[in-house]
């Protein structure tokens, strides 16, 4: 449960937060470092999700973190750089337009309202469906594999 609040509380932190930075070289560096911090979260819970005396619910949490920080790495980043040169896309993106278009991205819906035109937006939205790949599946079965361990030396300690 405490993970999921803290998911909830990523997502209203980017709606809130006043982030007025272009898109630079050092946005890039906090997309690297948002990618990293993703990353680094799994790799923490999925211990936790090993030790748990309830890892189906440490992995529920784990999902309920992971996926807000990673849509809202990705949705800040194209705020940025819509802001910095609004041609990157077929229209301006408002931090509510991006965090929608990264959730369709996400989701495999794909609309068309709203497109990445330029090589820069494309290269980024391919690095998040590839994330998105991985976050669905490569990431599932591990945080599966996770429950599994969890519940099998659960099982072992009670014998």
């Amino acid at each position: 449960m405490r993970s999921c609040l803290s998911g909830l509380a990523v997502l209203l932190a980017y709606f809130w937060l006043p982030f007025t930075s272009a898109f630079t070289a050092s946005t890039v560096l906090v997309l690297t470092g948002g990618l990293v911090l993703v990353a680094g979260l799994l790799v923490r819970q999925i211990r936790a999700i090993k030790v748990s005396p309830a890892p189906r619910a440490q992995a529920f949490g784990t999902l309920g973190l992971t996926v807000p920080v990673f849509v809202v790495v990705f949705a800040l980043t194209y705020h940025l750089m819509s802001r910095a040169a609004p041609e990157h896309w077929s229209e301006p993106l408002s931090r509510l337009d991006a965090f929608y278009f990264t959730v369709t991205v996400l989701a495999t819906v794909g609309f068309g309202d709203i497109t990445a035109v330029s090589q820069a937006a494309r290269a980024v939205v391919t690095v998040q469906m590839i994330g998105n790949l991985l976050l669905l599946g490569l990431v599932a079965r591990v945080i599966m594999g996770a429950v599994e361990e969890g519940l099998a030396r659960r099982g072992s300690a009670a014998d």
